[in-house]
């Protein structure tokens, strides 16, 4: 089973980045700037389309004139990456029930940007990977490794047993962000929109962290959080 992308950069990057195998480029009849991708394209089947075929095949998504029919993203397990991981300095993004399709596109985007290896979210209580949150993710889906698991909090426990410690962004966190230790292999999970962090994620937490906030704006968006604490991490593993 096939699925669109849809989108200038989205597409570009699928393209570059060459994760999964793109099927054909689908390019809109007169549109602007098409030279780009089909120069990307290379050995890709290029078709020409109507504005109304490829609002069909987007639900009316904005796709800019530029569709591309690929596999879909690999999601990977748990057991199998670790294998894999080395990095002493590995930051894994961790997402708990973070439903908002565009809030997992942007975290996943600032986690790409951060160099994170991978982000892991379970397969209940998560917004599915779709042409919604890849759109907000500005391409970065393909450039980080996507784990699913069943059971998170036993996610958790895994990546403990391989020498990561676990952080929790939490408003009642006892320690301030940038006072927490992210230097070495490092799990930061961020919870739902409305709710955070689940009870029993909290628990397998091996410390909680907060973002301190003095304006009279007293929360953030849970995608500019989770920007601010990776962008700590790095701070940390680069200094």
């Amino acid at each position: 089973m096939t699925e669109y992308v849809y989108g200038r950069i989205p597409v570009l990057e699928c393209i570059r980045a060459q994760k999964r195998t793109a099927l054909r480029l689908m390019l809109q009849e007169s549109g602007k700037h098409q030279s780009e991708f089909i120069a990307a394209a290379q050995d890709i089947p290029v078709e020409w389309a109507s504005r109304k075929e490829l609002d069909y095949l987007t639900h009316e998504g904005v796709h800019q004139g530029v569709v591309l029919e690929a596999d879909p993203l690999p999601l990977l397990r748990l057991e199998s990456w670790l294998e894999d991981a080395g990095n002493p300095q590995s930051l894994v993004v961790i997402l708990d029930s973070i439903e908002d399709p565009h809030n997992f596109g942007a975290i996943a985007r600032s986690a790409a940007a951060c160099g994170a290896s991978a982000l892991m979210f379970a397969k209940d209580r998560s917004a599915p990977i779709s042409p919604v949150s890849m759109k907000s993710a500005a391409g970065a889906m393909e450039y980080v490794d996507l784990i699913q698991v069943t059971n998170l909090p036993r996610a958790l426990d895994m990546l403990k047993e391989h020498e990561y410690w676990v952080a929790g962004l939490d408003a009642d966190g006892e320690k301030i962000l940038w006072d927490a230790d992210f230097t070495g292999k490092t799990g930061l999970v961020i919870g739902n929109e409305g709710k955070g962090l689940r009870s029993l994620v909290k628990k397998k937490c091996d410390y909680l962290v907060h973002i301190p906030i003095s304006g009279p704006i007293t929360s953030l968006n849970v995608s500019v959080s989770a920007a601010i604490a990776m962008m700590e991490c790095v701070r940390q593993q680069h200094l």
